[in-house]
């Protein structure tokens, strides 16, 4: 599996929740969100724009994706609102199309436009290495199954409070509401069914 695979395989509706550990305050934050995937050719305009956005040559773009979401995260005040949208192009290695470039619109640690690198470990898992003015991220995704994926994030703070993600993501049929995750039988069974338990 390559990149672009992985993103293709990703496509869809997910329903994230993840726990967020602040190492430096011993401390761990609940959170959902609801998130939506969609696979890019290399052809997309959006591609063409955020490579040239970065001064890397459409051409050499396999494809991308653009995201969307929106959640909550328990200590968020009663204004606060994690919704947005981001595009990512794919520029593979020459010589292993394992290994690139992901170019993003804006990244995870901080909303602006970045470049990191990515690569397909030996167990099809992509990881992504992006390293920031004030910080720098590790983030990894793999497929539990195919209505499962999973993904673990590192964000380290230069000079200041470092962070662990660990978030389980199922894939929500289309047409289908996704239930409130707190306490909610219904999501408790969507969880363990697409587990396949």
């Amino acid at each position: 599996m390559d990149a672009m695979e992985f993103f293709q395989q990703s496509a869809g509706m997910w329903r994230s929740q993840r726990s967020i550990h602040h190492l430096a305050f011993r401390q761990t934050e609940m959170g959902d969100s609801s998130i939506e995937v969609i696979a890019l050719t290399a052809d997309d305009p959006r591609v063409i724009e955020i490579c040239e956005m970065h001064e890397v040559d459409p051409s050499k773009a396999a494809g991308g994706a653009f995201v969307t979401w929106q959640g909550s995260m328990a200590w968020d005040k009663e204004e606060e609102n994690h919704k947005g949208s981001t595009v990512f192009a794919i520029v593979p290695n020459d010589n292993n199309p394992r290994q690139g470039l992901m170019l993003r619109e804006r990244g995870y640690a901080e909303i602006i436009p970045v470049a990191g690198s990515y690569e397909m470990d030996a167990e099809d898992g992509l990881v992504l290495i992006t390293e920031y003015e004030t910080m720098s991220s590790i983030e990894r995704f793999w497929f539990a199954n195919p209505n499962v994926r999973m993904r673990t994030s590192s964000v380290k703070r230069f000079g200041g409070f470092s962070t662990s993600t660990f978030c389980t993501e199922i894939r929500v049929e289309p047409n289908t509401e996704p239930a409130e995750s707190t306490g909610d039988p219904i999501a408790a069974q969507q969880f363990y069914s697409a587990l396949g338990w």
